[in-house]
């Protein structure tokens, strides 16, 4: 984002975003912070509207943003202090990618143990990990899905010791695992260093009420990403669409109040990515295979969630094909500040 463009979004916001700085202002009394997710900035990222380099510390620091997640692109000491220092000198919080996944012996062990202390280095709040992908687009059978669930949840609780050794936090993001799959492993667990990353959509594309998995997943959130959902129907199954906050269905009140009650200082990061909608199949038999072993799913039309029945969209979901990469940029650019207005204006955050 060049310094004009930069000038050129500030001088067209309004009065709120003029105002507000991540160095000043409620952010820096403790409170709640908004940061800044990857898939918010995805389009820009990938070089649309003539963008020829993206940095998402900078972008998140530009529009008034109080954190930003992102990744060191090369894990040594120098260049986590370095980034610790711009971080830090424009008062923003930092969540880092974990890169990788602990093994059992000791050389993953040892090579884990050197990532983390980089990531500790650059004073990451806590690390964020994406496990896997939508079960219903991997899996061909509940067996399968099984094994692959015993193996990840095996692998992630090898890095206990090393997130412990080095007192940091890890948020676990699972779009292909149901909120009880999730709470009854973490349950089971029971460790202070790995927890869930709580994101506001996910469990919407597993069939499940967001406001269940909210209650169920809030005792072991560490970080939120935040976004609201639209919802309409096609033909095998429903569509589920990332919209500005306060356009789409979710009770965002009620569920960044649930979570500011396990911590008053829980952050959310705006996640929304801006475009075409997600198809969830929910009338096809293969989007049921994995769920076998649990409650029989649904027949015909009562596949489809009651949150997609009863809500139809109030306008056509929003898409980005057909739009330039120009315009698809300035559309994600104003989705953005318009979230943020409303986490500041409607939800205090």
């Amino acid at each position: 984002m060049t310094r004009r463009e930069v000038l050129a979004m500030a001088g067209a916001a309004p009065a709120w975003f003029r105002a507000t700085s991540p160095l000043r202002g409620a952010q820096q009394q403790g409170k709640t912070r908004l940061g800044g997710a990857p898939a918010a900035f995805s389009l820009r990222a990938r070089g649309g509207g003539g963008a020829t380099s993206f940095d998402i510390v900078e972008q998140c620091h530009q529009i008034g943003l109080g954190g930003v997640q992102t990744s060191i692109e090369v894990m040594e000491l120098e260049g986590a202090r370095e980034l610790r220092k711009r971080v830090e000198g424009y008062g923003m919080q930092l969540i880092l990618e974990s890169t990788g996944m602990g093994g059992g012996d000791d050389s993953g062990f040892f090579k884990l143990d050197n990532t983390v202390k980089v990531d500790k280095a650059a004073g990451a709040y806590c690390l964020h990990a994406t496990i896997g992908q939508r079960r219903y687009e991997r899996f061909d059978s509940r067996e399968a899905f099984r094994r692959d669930f015993e193996r990840t949840t095996l692998s992630i609780e090898h890095m206990e010791p090393v997130l412990q050794k080095n007192q940091i936090r890890l948020a676990i993001e699972t779009p292909g695992w149901r909120a009880a799959e999730v709470g009854g492993w973490l349950k089971d667990l029971d460790s202070q260093w790995i927890g869930v990353c709580f994101d506001f959509g996910n469990d919407m594309a597993l069939c499940e009420d967001p406001m269940d998995a909210v209650r169920t997943l809030a005792p072991y959130t560490f970080m939120c990403h935040i976004k609201d959902i639209a919802v309409d129907t096609y033909e095998d199954g429903f569509l589920l669409s990332e919209v500005v906050l306060g356009e789409g269905i979710l009770n965002l009140k009620e569920m960044v109040r649930i979570l500011r009650e396990k911590d008053t200082n829980m952050p959310f990061y705006l996640d929304m990515t801006t475009g075409d909608p997600l198809k969830i199949p929910v009338l096809t038999d293969k989007y049921w295979v994995t769920f076998e072993g649990s409650p029989s799913p649904p027949t015909g039309q009562a596949r489809i969630p009651s949150f997609a029945r009863d809500n139809p969209p109030k306008k056509p979901l929003p898409r980005v094909t057909g739009l330039s990469p120009e315009a698809a940029v300035k559309l994600e650019d104003n989705n953005n500040l318009k979230c943020i207005e409303y986490a500041r204006q409607v939800l205090s955050i």
